[in-house]
C-alpha cells in the first residue's frame, strides 16, 4: 500500500460506494455548468465539485484552478471552529538527480527558516502563538506542509504558505543552509544511524532498484551528497520543482468559500508558474534471480527481510495484493504469524504490500528468536513454505469478509479529523488528478474477489525472485541466511548540466504590501464537549461524550492498577500479564479471537500504564452489540496457558535484550534509577528488564490478574455516535461486575536525594549520538494549582518548538534534531526533565548550554514577550483540543484519573487569563534547582568522557540495567557549576 495511502487508510471517508446496492453506480463529480456557483475571483476556474451525492459518509469538495497552475481544493466542515491547510508539492526524493540525494527532505527543513517577509523561526512562532500546530513531511513522491489553526487564522496561514512558495529564496543564507545541514545530519543520526535496523530500508532499496532509479537512494539522502551540495544546488532544485503549477493547496474546515478563494488569489495568484512538470513513468523493479545482501548492525536479534517487486500505486491489482498480504502476515490469525510467532520460532513476523507512486513491493519481515536455536536460513525456508502453503490453501470468502471489514472500519475511523479529510483529498488529487480518486479506490477494494487474489499471487509472488536482506549483529556475517551474492554500486556524475547555469529566478509582483501580516478576526468561541457523568449499576463511574461525525464507538474500561503495584523483583509483570491477555481465551484460540474481531472490523486492546490499566474497544456503531461480548471475553476469560506464557515471556526477554541496543531505552532506565531509586517499581521500563522478567512465573501472572481483574474497574469512558440509552444497555456486562477499591500501601522506598550535579554515564560503544537527560524532583500533578502554573512557566524555556532550549541547541548550534524540558506529574510525586539526542562530538557543549539556559531562566524568568506568546499560544489551543473522539476521551481520562471538575479546562483557561508574569516566574523558578541536577548520558564513553570531565562534575558509571558499576569511581569535581 502506498505510504500516502497507508496514512489515508486512517484518515479518509467511506464514500457512497460502500453502501450502494449492486445495481447502483458510484457518483461522479457534478457538472460544473449545472452548479449554483459562487462568484469566482478573476483568474480562478471551477474544475469540479462533489457534494457527497447523498452518501451517509463522504468528503464533499470543490476543485479550482488558478491561472498560474495552482490547484485548489476546498472542503467545508463546520463541526469545529478549525481549518486545516495542506500544501502538497509533487516532488519527493524521486525527483532528485543521482549524487544529489536528500534535496527534497532538506528543503522541508529549509522552508521553515523564514522567507522574505517572515523572519527566522517565525513560521513556528506565528502558528503556535495562534493556537495552531504545524509540520512538514517528505517521502519518495511528495512533500507537504500543513497547519491546523483556529478558523480566524486562515488568512495568516495562506500568507505564510504563499510567502515561502513565492519569495523564499531571497531569504536563504549560507548560515541557514549550514545550520539545517547539521540538523538533517542529527535527524539521520537519531532515526537511522543510531537506531537498530535503521539502515535496513535504504540497504534494501539500494539492492532492489538499479543505479540511478528514483528509489535507489533514501529520502533523507546519503550524507556525502548533502556534504557535497552547495547553496546554489539547493536553489536550483527549488526553482525546478516548487512552483504553483506543481502544487495542490487543500483547505478544509470552518471556511467561507468565497472569502477563502479571494485570499488564495490575493496571496498565491501573483506567484509565477515554474517549469512544466510531467509525471514520472512507472518503474517497478525487475529481478532475474534472488539477491542476498548482508547488513551488520548493533542489534541483538537477527532479522530477515525478503522483498518481491510487484506493481505501482493505483494499479488495478493493488487491492488484491493488499488482500494477499493480510492473509499471509497481518494479525495473529495470519499464516506467517501462525507458522513462526505462535510456535516461538520468531519474535515477530509480518507481511505488507508497500506501494509508492512508481513501484510497489511485497515485504516479508521476520525477527528471529535466538532461543529457538534456528537460523535465518531456516526463517527464509519458513517464509517460502508459507508461500507454498498459500498456493495450496487458496483464498476463502471469509478471508475477504475480514479484509473488507477492516478496510471499511479504517476508512470510517479516518473521518474523525478535518486533517484526515484534507490530507486524503490532497493525496488523491496529487497522485490521481482528482480528489474523487478515493471513490474509485473504495470500489476497487470492496470489489476484490477470491479469484483476483489467487491470480495476483500467481502472477507477482509465487516462485518470483526476491531481494533477501540478513541483518546480523556486528562481526557475525556468518549468521546471514546465505552468503552475499549482490553488491550495489552508485554512479555519481562528474558534472551536471545545470551547475554552471544562472538561477532562473521568478520575481513576484504584487498589488499589495506582502510584508504586512494579516490581522486575524475574532477568536472563535470554543465550548467544552457536553459530558454525561453518571454511574453504572455497580457504582462504577461512566463518562461519555457524543461523537456525531462518524458512526463509531470507542469504549475504555479503566482498571485502577499498573506498574506502580508490581511486587519487588517482578518489574514488567503488568505488561507481561496484559500481553498474555491478548492471547488465547478460555473460549477460543488467539487466532480465532482475532478472526472474530476482523469480521467486525473491530479492535480490542489492553494497555498498561504506571497507575492504570485500560481495555479499549474501537468498533463501527453497527457492530457494537457483536463486539461487546468480545471485549468482555478479553477481560474475564484469559486462558493463561503454559504454552502462551513460555512463548510470550521468552519473546519479551529477547525484546528487552534488543532494547538495550537503543540509547533512548538505556537512558530511560538510567534516569528512572537515579531519580526514583534503583528498585522503585516506576524506575524500570514498563516491560521490565531481562532479569526481572525471567523471575516472573505463570502463577505470578495468575495471582496478579486475580488481585485486580475485574474487581478494580474504576471507570468507563465512552465516545459514541449512538444514543446514550443504547450505550448504557451495551455496557451491561461491565455494570454487573463486582468491584472494590484497591488498598494501596505506601511504597517502602526512600527517594534518592539529588544534591549538586552528578553525571551518570552509560557506555554505548560506537553510538553516533548521545542520549542526554537531566532531572530533578518537582511537583505532583495538580490541574488547577502550582503544577499547572509550572507547566505554563516552562513553556518558554523548553515547552515548544520556539523555546529557548530548542532554538539554542537545534537552530543556533545544530547540536540536535530537537530538545525539550517538561514536567512529569504523578499523583504523589513529580519530576522536571530535559531530553535530547545530541551529536556525539557536541555532548559536553550541549550539556553546558542546557545548564546555562536553566541557570539564566532560574535567575531571570520569562520576558514580557515570552509571557504574551505563551498566553496566546495556549489560550487559543482550545479549538483543537476537542475535535476528535480520541481528544475527547483524553479529556475524560484526565477527569476520571484525577477526579477533576468536568469544566477543569475552562477553569484552566481562566487561570491562564488571570495569572500575571510575576506569578508564573515565581512558580517555575521555585521549581527549578539548576545546581541540583542528575545528568544521564548514554553514549560512546571513549569518545565523549574526556570533554564531559572538563565540565567539573562527578561521573558515575552505570551498567545497561541502571546499576552502579562496581568498579566505577566518581571523579572529583573541579567546580559544581558553569
Amino acid at each position: 500500500m502506498h505510504r500516502t495511502k497507508i496514512a489515508l487508510t486512517f484518515a479518509a471517508a467511506l464514500l457512497a460506494a460502500c453502501s450502494k446496492g449492486p445495481g447502483e453506480t458510484a457518483s461522479t463529480p457534478t457538472d460544473v455548468a449545472s452548479e449554483t456557483q459562487i462568484t469566482l475571483p478573476a483568474g480562478v476556474t471551477l474544475v469540479e465539485t462533489f457534494d457527497g451525492d447523498g452518501a451517509e459518509i463522504a468528503i464533499p469538495y470543490s476543485k479550482y484552478k488558478l491561472a498560474n497552475g495552482l490547484t485548489v481544493v476546498l472542503h467545508e466542515d463546520n463541526s469545529d471552529p478549525l481549518v486545516h491547510v495542506d500544501v502538497t508539492y509533487h516532488v519527493g526524493s524521486n525527483r532528485e538527480d543521482p549524487g544529489r540525494s536528500g534535496f527534497a527532505h532538506f528543503f522541508e527543513h529549509m522552508m521553515f527558516q523564514g522567507s522574505v517577509n517572515v523572519a527566522d523561526e517565525e513560521h513556528f512562532r506565528i502558528i503556535q502563538e495562534a493556537g495552531g500546530t504545524l509540520n512538514g513531511t517528505t517521502n519518495t513522491d511528495r512533500t507537504n506542509y500543513y497547519e491546523t489553526v483556529p478558523a480566524n487564522q486562515l488568512e495568516t496561514v495562506l500568507w505564510l504558505e504563499s510567502d515561502r512558495m513565492g519569495v523564499f529564496l531571497d531569504a536563504v543564507t549560507e548560515e541557514k543552509f549550514e545550520v539545517q545541514r547539521e540538523t538533517v545530519k542529527n535527524e539521520r543520526g537519531q532515526r537511522v544511524d543510531n537506531r537498530p535496523y535503521g539502515r535496513a530500508l535504504e540497504t534494501m532499496f539500494a539492492a532492489t532498484y538499479p543505479d540511478g532509479h528514483p528509489y535507489s537512494w533514501p529520502v533523507i539522502g546519503w550524507m556525502e551528497d548533502l556534504n557535497r551540495a552547495d547553496l546554489n544546488d539547493l536553489k536550483r532544485f527549488f526553482l525546478r520543482w516548487y512552483g504553483p503549477n506543481n502544487a495542490t493547496l487543500t483547505i478544509g474546515g470552518d471556511i467561507d468559500k468565497a472569502q477563502t478563494l479571494a485570499w488564495v488569489v490575493k496571496y498565491f495568484g501573483s506567484i509565477p508558474a515554474g517549469p512544466e512538470v510531467e509525471n514520472l513513468p512507472k518503474q517497478p523493479a525487475t529481478l532475474e534471480s534472488d539477491r542476498y545482501v548482508t547488513l551488520e548492525d548493533n542489534i541483538h536479534l537477527p532479522a530477515l527481510a525478503m522483498m518481491i517487486p510487484t506493481v505501482h500505486s493505483n494499479h488495478p491489482d493493488e487491492p488484491a495484493l493488499d488482500t494477499a498480504a493480510e492473509i499471509l502476515g497481518q494479525g495473529q490469525d495470519s499464516m506467517l504469524y501462525q507458522r513462526l510467532v505462535q510456535t516461538g520460532r520468531a519474535v515477530s513476523a509480518s507481511v505488507s504490500h508497500s506501494c509508492k507512486e512508481l513501484a510497489c513491493e511485497m515485504w516479508f519481515i521476520v525477527i528471529q528468536n535466538p532461543a529457538s536455536g534456528e537460523s535465518l536460513a531456516e526463517m527464509e525456508n519458513a517464509v517460502r513454505e508459507t508461500l507454498v502453503e498459500f498456493a495450496k490453501r487458496g483464498v476463502t470468502e471469509d478471508d475477504l469478509v475480514k479484509f473488507k471489514a477492516g478496510y471499511e472500519s479504517s476508512r470510517v475511523f479516518g473521518l474523525q479529523s478535518v486533517a484526515g479529510k484534507v490530507s486524503t483529498l490532497a493525496a488523491f488529487e496529487t497522485f490521481t488528478g482528482s480528489p474523487k480518486g478515493i471513490d474509485k479506490e473504495i470500489k476497487a477494494y470492496l470489489s476484490v474477489a477470491t479469484d483476483d487474489v489467487t491470480r495476483v499471487f500467481d502472477q507477482y509472488i509465487a516462485n518470483k525472485p526476491a531481494v533477501l536482506l540478513s541483518v546480523v549483529p556486528n562481526g557475525k556475517p556468518e549468521l546471514a541466511a546465505a552468503k552475499q551474492n549482490y553488491e550495489w554500486k552508485r554512479t555519481i556524475p562528474e558534472a551536471y548540466a545545470d551547475e554552471d547555469k544562472a538561477l532562473a529566478l521568478r520575481p513576484v509582483k504584487d498589488n499589495f504590501d506582502r510584508s504586512v501580516q494579516p490581522t486575524p478576526g475574532v477568536n472563535p468561541q470554543v465550548e467544552l464537549p457536553a459530558i454525561k457523568d453518571g454511574k453504572l449499576e455497580n457504582g462504577v463511574r461512566l463518562l461519555a461524550v457524543q461523537n456525531d461525525e462518524t458512526p463509531t464507538v470507542t469504549i475504555q474500561a479503566v482498571f485502577d492498577f499498573g506498574q506502580r503495584d508490581e511486587p519487588r523483583g517482578k518489574a514488567g509483570l503488568t505488561a507481561l500479564m496484559t500481553s498474555l491477555m491478548g492471547e488465547a481465551t478460555t473460549e477460543r484460540s488467539a487466532a480465532e479471537f482475532t478472526e472474530a474481531l476482523k469480521r467486525l472490523g473491530a479492535g480490542v486492546s489492553i494497555s498498561s500504564g504506571q497507575y492504570e490499566t485500560t481495555v479499549s474497544l474501537n468498533v463501527l456503531a453497527k457492530h457494537l452489540d457483536e463486539a461487546m461480548p468480545l471485549m468482555m471475553e478479553r477481560i474475564l476469560k484469559p486462558a493463561f496457558t503454559e504454552e502462551d506464557f513460555a512463548r510470550i515471556k521468552q519473546q519479551t526477554i529477547e525484546g528487552l535484550q534488543q532494547a538495550r541496543k537503543t540509547p533512548q531505552g538505556l537512558a530511560t532506565r538510567a534516569l528512572g534509577a537515579v531519580m526514583r531509586g534503583q528498585e522503585h517499581p516506576l524506575s524500570f521500563p514498563s516491560a521490565g528488564l531481562p532479569g526481572t522478567v525471567a523471575n516472573i512465573t505463570l502463577d505470578d501472572v495468575k495471582s496478579y490478574y486475580k488481585a485486580h481483574f475485574p474487581a478494580h474497574l474504576s471507570g468507563v469512558t465512552v465516545s459514541t455516535s449512538l444514543p446514550h440509552e443504547t450505550i448504557i444497555k451495551s455496557l451491561d456486562g461491565l455494570a454487573k461486575l463486582k468491584v472494590s477499591h484497591p488498598a494501596r500501601a505506601a511504597l517502602a522506598f526512600e527517594k534518592p536525594e539529588i544534591k549538586g550535579r552528578t553525571v551518570y554515564l552509560v557506555n554505548k560503544e560506537g553510538a553516533a549520538q548521545s542520549s542526554l537527560r537531566l532531572g530533578q524532583p518537582a511537583l505532583p500533578y495538580d490541574a488547577l494549582g502550582d503544577y499547572y502554573l509550572a507547566y505554563l512557566g516552562n513553556f518558554p524555556l523548553g515547552g515548544n518548538f520556539n523555546s529557548r532550549i530548542n532554538l539554542n541547541l537545534r537552530e543556533d548550534k545544530g547540536y540536535t534534531y530537537g530538545a525539550r524540558t517538561y514536567l512529569m506529574g504523578e499523583p504523589r510525586d513529580g519530576m522536571y526533565l530535559f531530553s535530547s539526542e545530541v551529536k556525539k562530538e557536541a555532548t559536553a557543549d550541549a550539556l553546558s548550554e542546557v545548564l546555562k539556559e536553566l541557570e539564566t531562566f532560574d535567575a531571570e524568568g520569562m520576558t514580557e514577550t515570552e509571557f504574551s506568546y505563551l498566553r496566546s499560544a495556549i489560550g487559543q489551543q482550545e479549538a483543537r483540543n476537542y475535535e476528535t473522539p480520541d481528544a475527547k476521551l483524553g479529556l475524560l481520562g484526565n477527569i476520571l484519573s484525577y477526579d477533576l471538575p468536568l469544566d477543569y479546562r475552562s477553569q484552566q483557561g481562566a487561570i491562564l487569563k488571570e495569572t500575571d508574569r510575576k506569578t508564573l516566574n515565581k512558580v517555575i523558578t521555585d521549581v527549578l534547582t539548576p545546581k541540583d541536577m542528575a545528568v544521564v548520558i548514554v553514549g560512546d564513553a571513549a569518545a565523549i568522557r574526556e570533554e564531559v570531565e572538563k565540565l567539573g562534575m562527578p561521573i558515575v558509571e552505570l551498567d545497561e540495567d541502571g546499576y552502579v558499576k562496581e568498579t566505577a569511581k566518581a571523579a572529583e569535581p573541579e567546580s559544581a557549576s558553569l
